[in-house]
Parts: C-alpha cells; structure tokens; sequence
C-alpha cells in the first residue's frame, strides 16, 4: 500500500483542522434545524388533531344538545335528566377526541436525534484522528 507524504507543517494541519470543524458545525447546525423543522411539523399537526377535537366537541355540543334534551323531555323524561344524559355522551366523545391528540403528542420524539449521533461519530472521529 503506497503512503502519501504531507509536507505540510503543523501549523497548516492545525489550521486546517479549524476550518474543516468550523465547517462541521456549520454543517452539523444546518442538521439540527432542518430535523427540529419537521418535529415541529409535525407537532402542528397532532395540535390539529387537539383543535378539531375540540372544536367537533364544542360544535356537538351546540348542534345536538337541544334537540336531543328536548326529543327527550318530550318522550317523558325530565328536562334536566335529559339534558345531563346528553351532556355525558357529548363530553365523552370529546374527551376521545382530545385523548387521541395528547397520545399522538407524547408518541413524538421531539430530540434532534440524528443531529446527536453525528456528533457523537465526529467526536470519536476527532479523537481517533488526535490518536
């Protein structure tokens, strides 16, 4: 295997060493914003998911509620048992609803993680390369 000779003197190898880390900062920062971009991605869509829960929930509260407490109160029931029926169900399909976002949420892992092992693979590079 034939050897390469470097006649570069040391001050030129350290100086090189500075610019080519600068550059993989520069590099590994670039990383490191572009993955948070698509965390925060998607963390805007799973509060998407927590909005339209709440809105579907809301809006069924106002759309159904009246006519099913009077449909019910109408049968026989009392006014306040129907409306305290209704109000459950209502609350309970919101409450899936809103369960669904905030599982969705925790299941994100929002660490830069690529951005982390880099760095850890130039660290023992640098180190071997000192060696």
């Amino acid at each position: 295997m034939a050897t390469i000779k470097d006649d570069r003197s040391l001050g030129e190898l350290l100086g090189d060493l500075a610019r080519e880390s600068g550059v993989l900062v520069r590099q590994e920062i670039t990383l490191a914003r572009a993955e948070l971009t698509e965390k925060v991605r998607l963390v805007g869509k799973d509060l998407g998911y927590l909005a339209m829960g709440g809105a579907v929930a809301y809006a069924g509260f106002l759309a159904i509620v009246a006519a099913i407490i009077i449909g019910l109160a109408t049968a026989g029931m009392p006014w306040w048992l129907s409306a305290l029926i209704v109000g459950v169900v209502i609350a309970g399909i919101g409450y899936m609803l809103v369960q669904k976002g905030l599982t969705a949420l925790r299941n994100e892992d929002l660490g830069p993680r690529h951005t982390v092992e880099s760095l850890q693979e130039d660290a023992q590079w640098a180190k071997e390369q000192v060696r």
